[in-house]
């Protein structure tokens, strides 16, 4: 027996393949064997789009909607909004309210969406006491988007305490600028930053391209097609990047913690490990540690988090992951930047588009039909 899912009736729904093309992906039935963690999905909340969603204080996890709303989730279930900026945001294309994140001590809250014209926006809240004080709200950084895909969205804060921020490469198929492997520019990037080193940031000193006149100074790495989302192992540091790919081949990339930054990941000269479109495979390319093709598996990864939770003992050290038009988890086991071994989980979510994870490790898938699920023993 398969599972089907219609990317006609889905790619209205967020628009995450974008150009992708319109094909039908198939998953075969889950398989397991001794060595596969057992895990089950629990459906703690209903929310409306859920797109987002991070540890936040209270052992709360703040779940972000598309549309532009922020809703806290806790032993009760999911609050009333405790931000609203709907009337702000646009959801055309791949755009809306992408991503949320907190500083280490929660002091600050920062949002990452698409205004009224389609701009990448990174603004600032400073938090009091677990609450968000709107009157503190300040645009850290910018980015105008030349189309309505690809935008990235990912937020979050490394172990080093700076802000790292994914975005697409501008979109409209196959990287008609280039971005991906240009310098000048933030798209197909991955940024590094310090939001509270300047005014409206600071850029840490030992960034890669720093002093390069060539290049802007946030940058990370590069080479990026649609970086949707990316975490930080919460026990090594380690980084790894979920790429959505264009039409053949989904990646997971991966960097050390201990990584100086700068990292080439190829696109769009690459694809994965596969040249595109007759590309040539640049001398510093970082290949991903981990590819799949659409013949059978989906079209649009969603990454994950290494788990670190207590709960299920079997699943500790993995990397978890998913496909927007597939539905299954999945888990990668991870030695030095290798993959040892790659599991199928067993379980479907629906069109998962994002994961969170809670100040305890704890992990939560996002669909973006509005389910909420825990990841929990089976």
């Amino acid at each position: 027996m398969k599972v089907r899912t219609r990317l006609s009736a889905i790619i209205g729904t967020l628009g995450l393949v974008g150009s992708l093309a319109l094909a039908t992906a198939y998953a075969d039935e889950p398989t397991t064997d001794a060595s596969t963690p057992q895990v089950a999905l629990t459906e703690v909340a209903r929310a409306t789009n859920p797109t987002a969603g991070a540890a936040g204080p209270g052992d709360t996890v703040w779940i972000a909607e598309r549309a532009g709303t922020v809703r806290v989730l806790n032993d009760t279930g999911l609050g009333d909004p405790v931000l609203d900026i709907s009337d702000e945001t646009t959801t055309d294309g791949e755009r809306g309210l992408l991503g949320v994140t907190f500083d280490d001590d929660f002091a600050h809250f920062y949002i990452s969406y698409t205004d009224l014209q389609g701009t990448s926006t990174i603004d600032e809240f400073a938090v009091q006491d677990g609450t968000i004080q709107e009157d503190t709200r300040r645009t850290v950084l910018t980015q105008e988007q030349p189309e309505s895909n690809h935008n990235g969205g990912d937020i979050t804060f490394g172990p080093d305490g700076y802000l790292y921020i994914a975005f697409g490469d501008g979109g409209g198929g196959g990287d008609p600028d280039g971005n991906g492997q240009k310098l000048d520019t933030l798209l197909g990037k991955l940024l590094r930053i310090d939001p509270q080193g300047g005014t409206p940031y600071a850029v840490p000193k030992d960034n890669p391209f720093v002093g390069d006149p060539g290049a802007r100074s946030e940058i990370w790495s590069y080479g990026l097609r649609n970086p949707w989302r990316f975490s930080f192992d919460a026990g090594s540091g380690d980084l790894l990047i979920a790429d959505v790919g264009q039409s053949e081949w989904e990646e997971i990339d991966w960097a050390p913690a201990d990584s100086k930054g700068g990292e080439n990941y190829g696109w769009a000269q690459m694809e994965g490990t596969h040249p595109f479109r007759g590309g040539t495979e640049p001398a510093n390319h970082v290949p991903p540690i981990h590819e799949y093709d659409r013949n059978g598996l989906g079209c649009s990864v969603t990454g994950g988090y290494v788990y670190r939770g207590q709960a299920i003992a079997d699943l500790e050290g993995q990397y978890v992951y998913s496909d927007y038009c597939d539905g299954t988890l999945r888990s990668l086991e991870i030695d030095n930047g290798k993959v040892t071994a790659e599991h199928d989980l067993g379980v479907n979510g629906g069109e998962v588009v994002s994961f969170a994870q809670d100040t305890d490790g704890e992990l939560y898938a996002l669909a973006i039909g509005g389910t909420v699920w825990r990841v929990d023993p089976a």
